[in-house]
């Protein structure tokens, strides 16, 4: 199995995997009857929701949102609290039953002697996670305790894991080859949104309203006078004079006091009357000056500082990123088929009065 293809399945089916359960108090676990996990009654609305063959209990539903929710339970009524935990706990229900159903098919398809091949991959498992903390089992074990796990539930998650992942590798194998044309037009596809980087611009700008000129001489107007102090200004920097100063004294921007610098904006983002920086910025390298700009009534002296047009990344160099994401869509795809076959497995009301449970049992537990 592919690196691509572990982590896609792990984010998509894993995701509320050892890492990112919660855990019950001790208190509220010894409140909290566990179902047996063999030989269960049809769903009743209790403890336990079963479909097909497989069995998802109350623990499983709840534990990996309890922290999440517990708190909102405590500053919520029932009424508003219902409408906020039926939403997240239907969600974690289908992700729990999928996991589940999705194992249990796994199993069924590796054979009897599959068992003992787990055992040893498991073992493995539990060896590289004890490294991880230098070999140091009693270290392994707290940080075990701080997921909410025992040495068991985290064995039986690598096996529900690595069973897992090789099943949904097989049958990945099943899909038709991706061609170099399908490739290239997932490319034209999405390279605008996934595969380009934004054009950088950054410049001083002496920018001068013809209506904040002062001691306007009575014979000419704002704007015969904003000209002529923008030809001044343009020839005192071509004989050298500081862009920055100059900004900073005359410039009506309110970043003058910053000598006129922009900060560093996609080019494409300019509004009017300053878009027309950007089009003069193509044909400059870093240090030149632009003569007097005039747009909309504006009066603009630009001093490049630096500039990058938008890049798009060329086919050949995100084919295998385009690869990948066209496997990710195969395998959602084929998940969420899954998924909607599963639920069909669970008639509508079992599964309302299960979620129901999981609700009450939360806002009781939280507000012990």
């Amino acid at each position: 199995m592919s690196n691509a293809k572990s982590w896609i399945f792990i984010i998509l089916v894993l995701s509320a995997g050892c890492q990112e359960k919660a855990k019950f108090t001790a208190e509220q676990l010894a409140n909290m009857p566990l179902a047996k996990r063999d030989d269960l009654p049809e769903p009743s609305g209790g403890f336990t929701l079963a479909v097909g063959d497989v069995t998802v209990t109350a623990e499983e539903v709840i534990g990996p949102v309890f922290e999440k929710l517990a708190q909102a339970a405590q500053q919520s009524d029932f009424e508003r609290f219902q409408h906020l935990a039926g939403r997240v706990i239907e969600q974690q229900l289908v992700l729990r039953i999928s996991e589940a159903l999705l194992y249990s098919t796994a199993k069924k398809d590796a054979g009897e002697n599959i068992d003992a091949e787990l055992d040893r991959a498991t073992a493995a498992e539990v060896k590289r996670f004890v490294m991880d903390f230098g070999g140091d089992y009693a270290k392994a074990e707290e940080a075990l305790k701080q997921m909410g796990m025992d040495w068991g539930r985290f064995e039986q998650y690598q096996k529900r894991k690595i069973l897992s992942q090789s099943y949904i590798a097989q049958q990945l194998s099943k899909e038709q080859p991706i061609t170099y044309s399908e490739m290239q037009a997932v490319y034209d596809e999405t390279k605008n949104q996934l595969y380009t980087t934004p054009g950088v611009l950054q410049f001083r700008l002496i920018d001068i309203d013809p209506a904040r000129i002062k001691d306007i001489e009575p014979n000419k107007s704002g704007s015969e006078q904003a000209r002529e102090l923008a030809a001044q200004l343009f020839n005192r920097i071509k004989d050298g004079e500081s862009f920055e100063q100059l900004a900073k004294k005359y410039s009506h921007d309110h970043r003058a006091p910053q000598g006129g610098l922009w900060r560093k904006v996609d080019p494409t983002s300019l509004a009017p009357p300053y878009d027309v920086l950007a089009d003069k910025a193509e044909s400059m390298k870093p240090g030149d000056v632009t003569d007097v700009i005039e747009n909309q009534g504006r009066l603009f002296i630009m001093q490049l500082v630096e500039y990058q047009p938008k890049s798009v990344e060329p086919f050949e160099k995100v084919q295998n990123q385009v690869k990948a994401r066209i496997n990710f869509d195969r395998l959602r795809k084929r998940l969420d088929k899954f998924n909607a076959d599963l639920m069909q497995q669970a008639s509508t009301a079992d599964k309302a009065k299960f979620v129901d449970f999981c609700v009450h049992e939360i806002y009781r537990l939280a507000n012990k």
